[in-house]
């Protein structure tokens, strides 16, 4: 098993970067549609392929079995041919600690899931265009059969037709969706999972009029998009749509009209909605929490709902902010990672570098399974793509036929200070008759 240096530092990426690749909003393509109504991928027919341990099928996420398991052990590793994984980072410039942050998670799966022919090879993007290209193709000449990352969209783009014109095919970890096709899958976290997750869900537990108060930015426009197209199809009635500036200027004009502030007052008429949908993080989401209270729609009176963003343990402290829903990949199911990671670096992990650990381990479990049932690497993208998905750190997932992730998410709640998971994770594709 190939070995190389561990950085020793890097800087964490906030929760407003986790939906956006820390790339910021030129991640989101303005004017693209997403196809709600295109299906998944095929039915699955069996649980997910555990990404911890060889051969494994829905395991417990956390019990991740080391190297000397009985597992492992058994494995004839001798007999197993080389494999060469290109994992294409910024490793350099100023996205540098993130991305030496995710290399130590991928040299944590090696270590953990890998076997002695396994070969990752990092090759830094300098997260721009010409250095995705570059980092590619030097990774094909010297005999890459997969591509992992970059993190990047410009990294991506580079890297994509060098890549495709090789035949090798990339897991990315960027959120641009509009760069997935059949031979580049979109692994980051993309917010139309969450959308979904909680749209229904807030339909399950009675809501029916929800507000939607969104940045008019370029994720704010594919969020939007995403909960229109899924809302009626939950029950949910769009009550009113206000879009602010992305920069917050203005914010508190826009949550006067939105709140319908006057007019209520005049009237003594309640909250024009049960629910706000409010796809935000960090600072905005308190500021938007705030107003809402301010111009008479505390949290007690309407429910915040909101994505990924929200997953921010900061957050939980916010008073404006009390009982609001939000869609996530658990966090009970990255603890076990987050204190290997721990023990392993003396640092705590950023949070995408659970990207680069899944992808790690799926690109060991595919090669492994494919050299030992027909003598070479399950790369192709019929593999990538199995239907029954793969269980990893960030719970199940899966890739469309269009080459994006689909992801089984928890539900998430702040409550008195913290978060915590009000409806769990599937564990199967099964579970959701998909």
């Amino acid at each position: 098993m190939k070995r190389f240096p561990l950085p020793s530092f890097f800087l964490l990426c906030g929760a407003a970067l986790l939906l956006q690749g820390c790339g910021g909003s030129d991640t989101y393509s303005r004017g693209s549609t997403w196809d709600y109504k295109k299906p998944a991928a095929q039915p699955a027919q069996n649980a997910p392929a555990g990404l911890g341990a060889p051969n494994a099928a829905a395991m417990p996420i956390d019990a991740l079995n080391m190297p000397d398991s009985a597992e492992n052990a058994a494995i004839p590793q001798g007999d197993l041919s080389p494999v060469k994984v290109a994992i294409l980072l910024p490793l350099s410039g100023k996205h540098a600690a993130l991305g030496e942050a995710m290399l130590n998670a991928a040299q944590l799966a090696l270590f953990e899931v890998g076997y002695n022919s396994f070969e990752l090879m990092p090759r830094d993007t300098q997260a721009t265009a010409s250095g995705g290209a570059a980092a590619a193709r030097d990774a094909i000449n010297n005999g890459a059969q997969l591509i992992l990352g970059p993190v990047f969209s410009e990294a991506v783009n580079g890297a994509k037709p060098v890549a495709h014109s090789a035949g090798v095919n990339i897991v990315a970890f960027t959120t641009d969706w509009t760069l997935a096709d059949r031979s580049t899958f979109i692994m980051g976290f993309l917010p139309f999972d969450q959308v979904g997750r909680i749209s229904n869900y807030a339909a399950g537990q009675g809501i029916r009029d929800v507000g939607v108060f969104s940045p008019a930015s370029d994720y704010g426009d594919s969020v939007v998009g995403a909960f229109n197209g899924v809302a009626r199809q939950a029950g949910l009635n769009t009550a009113v749509t206000r879009r602010f500036a992305a920069n917050g200027s203005g914010m508190d004009n826009d949550m006067r009209i939105f709140s319908n502030f006057e007019q209520r007052q005049q009237a003594g008429a309640p909250a024009p909605m049960e629910a706000m949908f409010m796809p935000a993080g960090s600072d905005t989401a308190r500021q938007i929490g705030r107003l809402a209270s301010q111009y008479g729609m505390p949290p007690a009176q309407v429910r915040r709902l909101g994505t990924g963003l929200m997953d921010d343990a900061k957050l939980a402290t916010e008073p404006s902010l009390q009982g609001a829903w939000f869609a996530a990949p658990s966090p009970s199911l990255r603890k076990g990672f987050e204190r290997r990671y721990a023990e392993t670096y003396a640092l705590s992990p950023p949070r995408l570098a659970t990207l680069a650990y899944d992808a790690t381990a799926l690109a060991a479990i595919l090669a492994r399974n494919g050299l030992q049932q027909s003598g070479a690497p399950s790369f192709d993208a019929a593999s990538i793509g199995n239907a029954n998905g793969f269980a990893g750190i960030d719970g199940i997932f899966r890739f469309r036929e269009d080459g994006m992730v689909e992801r089984g998410l928890a539900v998430l709640e702040y409550s008195n200070g913290t978060m915590r998971v009000i409806d769990e994770a599937p564990r199967s594709f099964q579970q959701q008759g998909m």
